[in-house]
């Protein structure tokens, strides 16, 4: 069977359903095509399941904040709520009637299977069950196909049972003792959860910092807070082997030392999901690291690309604001702006939260800027004072000395994530520094302490 269609769509994760949609409602025939749950990594295994953890988990963390300021608490931690909001809120069980029906009630067309292109504007999809279809675009294809969780070639890995961040989530409940392989967000996030639902964790990065993407005061503040919660955290520590024997796993770092626990969560990365689409048909590299796209989302003539596969960031946000882009592409008329990445968003959920903007300082050094910084500490802050118990936090702030604007900056704290806000929009449309210093911060708030950092930064950034 061969259907012609206007445009096919590879991967209907977030950014994939969001151009399938929009190109539906818009009245152009669009076939949606995928293996797996309509909607992606996000809703089912990622930002909103993990985030219902980490809400469940910070009630139980400040519950034990309540002596020395509010009484006497106690709290008995229960995973079990947590998992069934999992299933039933967030996930509907793993199950994606809801995402297909708004699909096709757009006036899409669903198909269920793994396509590959076979040459331009021609894709074949082995659906599920059915045997092969073949599908013509007459405007193009769309790749959304998102990323995998990157594992690291350490001997013996692969021949065990260990968890990604999809067994985490959908975890009935708590284990007894989980080791953690990766610093980074999502390692760092889930860890801290489980700990505060009675898991004994060890977090284990091979850099000498956690949150090594970040930057370094950030890591140290996090490490911190992970290690007054019981959490072991070892770093510049590689894993040189692991094995799984009698419901056990043994991880070997260098130097010989054994850790061990009856559960692995290997949260090292993600790359991006290029393998057996079939790129080559269509003059791109199948063995590229990620898919290179211009500022309209265009890989290739007829061929647009959204989300992790173009190598911007695992993230939602990324992801819808490409499809957009694409969406504006190829429907034609005001095309709007092209992608522009200075302001790119980053929040881990941890407690504090960190909230991060546009370039490190170590970044911004990198590209030859003259840089200058300014720090604040949140605990210093009236109401970082105010707040006492669970207030640990920190603003800095990278300003351009030359242009007096800032090219970053990172905002750690109870509500690192939202206060990160007003940053991003400092650094999306380059707001003079002096002006920055000379407006008024609302008071008391955990934002107050960017006037704090803003001062530190100095006049002479302008």
């Amino acid at each position: 069977m061969v259907r012609d269609v206007d445009v096919v769509v590879i991967g209907m994760g977030v950014g994939g359903e969001h151009v399938a949609g929009r190109l539906a409602e818009a009245g152009l025939e669009v076939a949606g095509v995928e293996a797996e749950l309509v909607g992606g990594e996000c809703p089912y295994w990622a930002c909103v399941p993990s985030k219902m953890m980490i809400r469940a988990a910070n009630l139980i963390a400040e519950a034990r904040r309540v002596p020395g300021m509010a009484g006497t608490a106690e709290v008995t931690p229960d995973f079990a709520p947590v998992a069934a909001r999992v299933r039933d809120e967030a996930t509907d069980d793993w199950d994606d009637r809801v995402a297909v029906d708004r699909f096709t009630g757009k006036g899409g067309r669903f198909v269920r299977g793994r396509a590959r292109l076979t040459g331009p504007g021609r894709i074949e999809v082995d659906v599920d069950g059915q045997g092969a279809e073949t599908l013509t675009a007459r405007r193009g294809v769309v790749l959304a196909t998102g990323s995998r969780p990157q594992v690291p070639p350490v001997p013996g890995l692969d021949a065990t049972p260990y968890w990604t961040n999809r067994d985490a989530v959908s975890a009935k409940e708590a284990p007894d003792a989980l080791l953690v392989l990766g610093g980074g967000a999502v390692g760092l996030e889930l860890a801290q959860a489980f700990t505060r639902f009675g898991t004994a964790v060890t977090v284990v990065e091979a850099q000498d910092r956690l949150l090594p993407g970040e930057e370094p005061e950030a890591g140290a503040l996090i490490a911190d807070a992970l290690r007054a919660e019981g959490v072991t955290v070892r770093t510049g520590a590689r894993a040189t082997g692991a094995r799984y024997a009698e419901d056990t796993f043994r991880l070997t770092l260098d130097g010989g030392e054994e850790l061990t626990a009856p559960h692995l969560l290997v949260a090292t990365g993600r790359r991006p999901a290029l393998a057996g689409l079939g790129l080559e048909t269509v003059g791109l590299d199948p063995g590229a690291r990620a898919l290179d796209v211009d500022g309209r989302m265009r890989a290739a003539d007829g061929v647009w690309a959204v989300g992790d596969l173009t190598g911007r960031g695992a993230f939602t946000h990324v992801a819808m604001y490409q499809a957009e882009i694409a969406v504006r592409d190829i429907l034609g008329g005001d095309p709007g702006p092209e992608a522009d990445y200075r302001a790119l968003p980053r929040v881990t959920f941890t407690d504090p939260e960190v909230g991060s903007v546009g370039l490190t300082e170590r970044a911004a050094r990198d590209r030859g800027l003259r840089v200058r910084t300014g720090t604040a500490q949140v605990p210093s802050s009236t109401r970082g004072w105010i707040h006492k118990a669970g207030n640990e936090g920190m603003i800095k702030l990278v300003a351009d000395a030359d242009r007096g604007v800032l090219v970053g900056a990172t905002s750690a704290g109870p509500a690192g994530g939202e206060v990160l806000y007003g940053l991003a929009v400092a650094v999306q449309a380059e707001v003079p520094v002096t002006r920055l210093l000379h407006m008024m911060y609302a008071y008391p708030t955990f934002h107050r302490a960017v006037q704090e950092a803003l001062a530190e930064l100095g006049t002479d950034a302008h």
